[in-house]
This record gives structure tokens, sequence and C-alpha cells, in this order.
């Protein structure tokens, strides 16, 4: 047997515990790495590309490997092939030469159609570029740019591109909370919410912050902006970040507050962030493509419209809600956008906004759409 190498030993071993819990990739691999304090930042860096290019491109190493399948015949694959020379090999199927699960796949292609549907899977198995946002109440782009050697400005105004990964949470700017890791796409989709200062507004699926820290610059500190979410760990995170960015007129609606029906129809504005298949970050989190199901898809569809619904409480008559996904699929997009409309007292104001990558520099895919509700 082939003594394994140090980082041979823990790639192997990530993957394969990976895949007998539950936990996003890089929320895994956060949690390993932290228990295992010799692997150095070198190691770190090295493991984490192996690990991406083998999960990105599981679905073809699978059809090419030898049976018995195991992490270690798919990364002695990987080395020894490169997956781009098989986009064209037409005795393969489709969905395998791009590394997507079929089904996902056949829902790809019913919104997008065939020929997007290639270059959006084969974006989806590159790397993201590197986004920040600026934090305009605390510094300008012009000043933050001198931080790094060949960063760029981004196509949006508060948006810096960088060549490459550094470590930012170590950076005194970051800690100074003079800016935060965010692509692009989802910097613009959060410009969409059109707020102006001393208007009341609500982030209904707040997670940890980052649309709510792009969105309070344009209140200019006057206003209440209120941050909820069922899962009260995420909302301890984003008071972390919050503070860090100087945003003083920020609150924290638990849901098991007493204030909630209080504020029902009171909100201006009201943003939806809703959980979703993911589709437009694969990039990022490659993984979620393979766990995947029809089952879990529905699930999230009824998710989507019990939560909107749930929102939809707190505007008030005329004010705004703001329906979001990361997903590049029609079923959590424009159908859904129909059923609220169909369901519920709303217009909409504008067409809705949406990205889609189709090549390795391109942000992020999103979705919004701005309703108002009717009076």
């Amino acid at each position: 047997m082939i003594k394994k190498t140090f980082r041979e030993h823990h790639l192997f071993t990530i993957l394969s515990e990976y895949e007998n819990q539950l936990l996003p990739l890089d929320r895994f691999l956060k949690e390993y790495f932290r228990f295992h304090k010799a692997i150095g930042s070198k190691d770190r860096k090295v493991l984490c590309e192996n690990i991406y290019s083998m999960v990105r491109w599981k679905g073809l190493l699978d059809y090419l490997c030898n049976q018995p399948i195991s992490w270690e015949t798919r990364y002695q694959k990987l080395v020894q092939i490169k997956p781009d020379h098989f986009f064209d090999d037409a005795q393969i199927p489709l969905h395998i030469r791009l590394s997507f699960p079929k089904e996902l796949f056949s829902l790809i292609v019913e919104s997008l159609g065939e020929e997007k549907a290639r270059f959006f899977c084969r974006a989806s198995n590159s790397t993201a570029p590197i986004a920040i946002r600026v934090n305009l109440l605390k510094t300008s782009r012009e000043n933050l740019l001198k931080t790094w050697e060949n960063a760029t400005c981004g196509s949006f105004h508060t948006a810096i591109i960088l060549p490459k990964r550094v470590n930012f949470f170590t950076l005194p700017e970051f800690k100074m909370g003079h800016f935060e890791v965010q692509d692009e796409a989802s910097q613009r989709l959060a410009d969409i919410v059109a707020v102006k200062p001393g208007q009341l507004v609500l982030d209904f699926c707040a997670g940890s912050g980052g649309k709510s820290l792009a969105i309070a610059p344009k209140m200019q500190r006057k206003g209440q902006l209120f941050l909820h979410d069922i899962r009260k760990h995420v909302l301890i995170e984003a008071k972390k970040r919050l503070k860090r960015a100087g945003i003083q007129n920020a609150h924290l609606l638990l849901p098991s507050s007493s204030q909630k029906k209080a504020l029902y129809e009171k909100f201006d504005w009201v943003f939806v962030d809703a959980p979703c298949s993911g589709t437009g970050t694969l990039r990022r989190n490659p993984d979620m493509k393979w766990r995947f199901t029809s089952k879990m898809f529905q699930k999230t569809l009824e998710e989507q419209r019990i939560i909107f619904e749930q929102a939809l409480r707190f505007v008030k008559p005329g004010g705004h809600i703001v329906y979001m996904t990361c997903s590049v699929l029609q079923l959590e997009n424009q159908e859904q956008t129909k059923y609220f409309k169909k369901t519920f007292s709303l217009s909409t104001i504008s067409s809705a906004f949406s990205t889609l990558p189709l090549d390795t520099n391109d942000p992020d895919g999103f979705y919004g759409q701005v309703f108002v509700k009717i009076s």
C-alpha cells in the first residue's frame, strides 16, 4: 500500500467525512481546520483548491473512473485529465460532460435553453471572481483601492475586484469596517431596494446581515432598519458585523419577539432574500448541486411562498416588498413572481433584476423583483 502524504491524508479524510454529515462544504472545512491546527495556511490553500475541484468535477470523474469509485480513484483520475477536453465529446451525455446531476441539469435547460445552460454550467465549474463591497459610511473606493496592488474597480460603484484571494479578515481595514466580502451582483441586487433616509426597513430573511450591510449606507443613519431571521445565532453574527460597519440605526427582530404584530403594515420597504436552490452561486458552493433533489426543491418552492406571505404582513399600503434569490431557475424566480402578483394585491413598477454567469469573470446569478402593495 502506497503511503499517503500529509496533504493526501487530510484531502481524503475531509472528503470522506464531509459525505457523511449535513453541513455545507465551506462550513465543514472551517470546522475541520479549526480542529486540525497542524494544517498551515499553505496546506489549507492547496487542500481547498483540490477539494473544490474534486467536488465540482465529481460527476465527470465518476463516469471516467473504474469501479469501485472512491475519493482516491477520483483524485488519481483528476490529476490525469483536463476536464475541458471532454466538453465536446458527444459520446458522453451532456450533463456528465458538464458534471451536473441529470435532474438539476434538466431544470437549468428548461430555464435557460440548452445553449445558455452549457455556458452557465461550464462557468459554474470555475472559480468565482473575488469581490468586496466598500462601506461608504467609513471610506471611499479610491482610498480602499490603495490597499491592494492590481485591484480594479468593478462595474458597480461600491465594488472592488481582486486578482487573487487574500486573508481579508486579518486586515486592519476589515476590522475597522471599511469593507465586506460580497459578490458584485449581490451588491447590485441590494441596490434595487431604493430606500430613502428616514424610512422604516425590514430585512425579513437577514441571515448574517449581508444585504442589510449593503442597504444601510443609503439610509444615512436616518430611519430604522430591522433584521429578522428564524435563526437566532445568525442574527448575533449580524449584530457584530453591523457594529463593525458603524451602522447605528439597526435593530434585531427575533422570531419570538412580542413586538412583531405591532409592526404589521408599518414598513416602507421589506426585502425577502428567500431560501433557494443556490444555483446562481454554485462556483462558491459546488457541493449544493450534488445535494439537489426534486423533493427538497418542491419543499423550497413552498417555503418561498409561505415566507413571502409572512413578510408581506409588515408592508404598509403603498409600501414596497422585494423578492430576491441567488437562483437562475424560472420556477424560483419568474414563476414565483407571477404567483405573488396573482395571489396578493401587488403591482410591479419595473422589470425584474437578474444576472447570469456565462463566463468565468461574470458575477454570480441573482434575481430580484420589486412589488408595490396596493392600498
